[in-house]
């Protein structure tokens, strides 16, 4: 049976040599194996992604602009990673604290640490600055090395290499993307050239181009007539008919063929007649045909959509017939006939049984029909007169020119027509041998309809529209703006952000002498926050990034026993800003409590957190977490809230020895719940 650590090898080769999980082949039956060979290729994915996502960040400096599955989890990964290193090198940039928000989570702490450049500055585990210094806890640099076990990794922020680094415990080895190789010197990667080395599968017709880490095929001539270019390069036969670009009449039916379309006629002939390509019923004469319709010894004769037999009558050769009693045969003038046998415009000379014609230049005579015919002189000399279509006409012929082309000055060469002086598009035009090509402007795309008109890309709509703007999209012809709520928020330098307007800062607010401006998302409030009796504030108000504390510590007057047994030693007001929860789905801990665990249990010490005021509708717990030999009290928020809101919670952390209260702590927290959060 194969080992943990070596089904866990077979997981890493094959997410480094596939660059996904969803195939991975099984290499054993155990179900442990084939957890750990899971486990480990979803694992070595998620380090790629992150790596892949801090070396786009350290060359690109921005991350919207990669193209990927936003619903994959290797996507996820890549731009956590990609926007928490623009976090880390902006820190460093604007001169701040190399050490994140724990919010941001492990993983993202640890890359904002790498890309800002500078080491761990050491971690606070403190909250207020009125718990006794023999309670603060020091942490060590064995702990600090087990808070953070990549502090030593050789690949810590990407390492020296350019694209992909892998820790080997004494060195390092770098790696390339799928479209690099690795250089000489072992660090950096180039770009593979598959159209120079010919590894690319462009196909015949088609260009190969170049890019960066892979190629795109380019078609070299455009479709022709009847088909269009379709997004992979292929030409697709355009079905005239539905899009009623024929030019059929009302009383036929299109009917759509490749590269064209044919005209069917609606009108269906009756018995007798046969349908020519006008639509014209032309009368069958049923007497030329292959089976006599007549009985021996009768006469077939034609009529209008049909036949009659006659008996035969004396026999008269050929340029005779049977004078009017019948009885003798005569000559036939064919020359007086209203057929006109010479055709119009041609001498026609009788003769006995017979007549001959003299025929005009581009006519010859026929001696079967003993009329004068017209030369086809395209049939007779094919591809010898015209360069493109030969057009036969009574006694001669002209030239054209396909869809593209105009005729030369000779008559018979055929020389590009440039299109594009006539303006067909609406835009931009390029004239290409044979045709012509339109092409829009940065923030158009070309009609599908036509071909030529350009229309205007809504970005907005766009399936990463929503991702576009922070909070409302407004799409403009070629363009589009961001915008941001009316009050409280400015737009970002990036244009794309909204940022939040500190009005207590800025001095933007509207709070008295005797009240106290806390800042808001989007917005400011004005509270009046005094010490009760027997009570003083503890120094400057605390400014935290989201939240702001006054702190009241008791102070008796001399002689006052009730106010020194009163077990409440402080009394703090703090304001919490909250965002709504549009996607409430787990609870969300907002407020952290700490107090030291006591040393000796046998002392029936207890501390018990409780919240005795404010949670409407129970929106709000209080849990008790042991972390670290601290005792925790998490406040936490178990449903949702739409903004805005404002809330008042009263919470007491109470220390409780032998069933007694000793020691109590009341924390009054002013949350407010804003409709936008950024």
């Amino acid at each position: 049976e194969l080992s943990v650590e070596e089904c866990c090898d077979k997981g890493v080769e094959w997410a480094n040599k596939n660059r996904k999980c969803a195939s991975l082949p099984l290499i054993s039956e155990s179900r442990e194996c084939s957890m750990a060979q899971e486990q480990c290729c979803h694992s070595q994915l998620q380090k790629q992604s992150c790596s892949d996502g801090v070396e786009f960040a350290n060359v690109r400096d921005e991350c919207d602009s990669h193209a990927a599955d936003n619903s994959s989890c290797e996507a996820h990964d890549f731009k956590t990673c990609c926007y928490c290193c623009l976090l880390g090198k902006a820190a460093q940039v604007q001169g701040q604290s190399c050490e994140p928000n724990p919010k941001m989570g492990y993983q993202c702490g640890i890359v904002f640490r790498s890309c800002c450049g500078k080491g761990p500055e050491g971690i606070d585990l403190s909250i207020s600055d009125d718990a006794p210094k023999n309670q603060q806890v020091e942490i060590s640099k064995e702990e600090l090395d087990q808070e953070d076990p990549y502090l030593h990794d050789g690949c810590r922020g990407g390492g020296p290499c350019s694209q992909q680094c892998r820790d080997t415990g004494s060195s390092y080895v770098c790696s390339c993307f799928v479209g690099y190789q690795l250089q000489p010197d072992g660090i950096t990667c180039e770009d593979i050239n598959e159209c120079i080395t010919g590894t690319h599968s462009c196909g015949l017709g088609q260009t190969c181009v170049n890019t960066l880490g892979s190629f795109r095929c380019q078609r070299d001539t455009s479709c022709g007539t009847g088909y269009e270019l379709t997004d992979d390069s292929r030409c697709k036969d355009i079905d005239e008919c539905e899009t009623g670009t024929h030019n059929c009449p009302p009383d036929f039916i299109c009917q759509n063929t490749p590269g064209s379309f044919r005209c069917r006629p609606k009108l269906q002939c009756m018995s007798g007649f046969i349908q020519d390509a006008l639509g014209n019923c032309i009368d069958i004469n049923e007497c030329l045909s292959t089976n006599t319709p007549c009985p021996a010894g009768q006469i077939c004769i034609n009529t209008d959509g049909s036949f009659t037999c006659q008996r035969i009558s004396p026999s008269c050769g050929r340029g005779y017939h049977l004078n009017e009693d019948g009885t003798r045969c005569v000559d036939v003038d064919e020359c007086s006939s209203s057929s006109q046998p010479c055709g119009e415009g041609h001498v026609c000379i009788n003769a006995p049984g017979n007549y001959r014609c003299e025929c005009k230049a581009g006519y010859t005579f026929d001696v079967i029909s003993r009329t004068c015919i017209d030369i086809n002189e395209c049939r007779r000399y094919p591809g010898r007169l015209c360069a493109h279509k030969c057009e036969n006409t009574p006694g001669s012929y002209y030239c054209t020119c396909t869809m593209g082309f105009k005729l030369s000055a000779d008559g018979r060469s055929c020389e590009d027509l440039n299109e594009c002086e006539s303006n067909p598009c609406s835009q931009e035009c390029a004239n290409v041998y044979g045709s012509y090509q339109c092409y829009c402007r940065r923030g158009f795309q070309l009609s599908d309809i036509d071909g030529i008109s350009c229309e205007d890309i809504d970005e907005c709509a766009l399936p990463t529209g929503g991702h576009i703007c922070s909070f409302r999209c407004i799409n403009i012809p070629g363009s589009f703006q961001c915008t941001c709520p009316s009050s409280g928020y400015r737009l970002a330098p990036n244009a794309r952000n909204c940022q939040d307007i500190d009005e207590c800062v800025a001095e933007s607010h509207n709070c008295s002498f005797n009240e106290t401006c806390f800042n808001i998302q989007g917005g400011f409030r004005c509270l009046s926050l005094e010490c009760p009796e027997n009570y003083r504030k503890s120094g400057d108000t605390v400014r935290l990034e989201k939240t702001d504390t006054i702190r009241c510590i008791k102070s008796c007057r001399p002689n006052d026993v009730n106010c020194v047994l009163d077990p409440v030693h402080t009394i703090s007001h703090t304001v919490i800003s909250l965002p709504t929860f549009r996607e409430f789905t787990r609870p969300e801990e907002i407020i952290f409590l700490r107090a030291i665990t006591p040393t000796y249990p046998a002392n029936q010490a207890d501390i018990i957190f409780d919240i005795t005021e404010g949670n409407l509708r129970d929106s709000f717990d209080i849990i008790k977490r042991y972390m670290d030999g601290m005792t925790v009290g998490v406040v936490r928020q178990v449903r949702p809230i739409v903004g805005p809101f404002h809330a008042i919670l009263k919470l007491e952390m109470n220390y409780v020895m032998g069933g007694v209260v000793s020691h109590r702590n009341i924390v009054n927290v002013h949350i407010f719940v804003s409709e936008y959060w950024f």
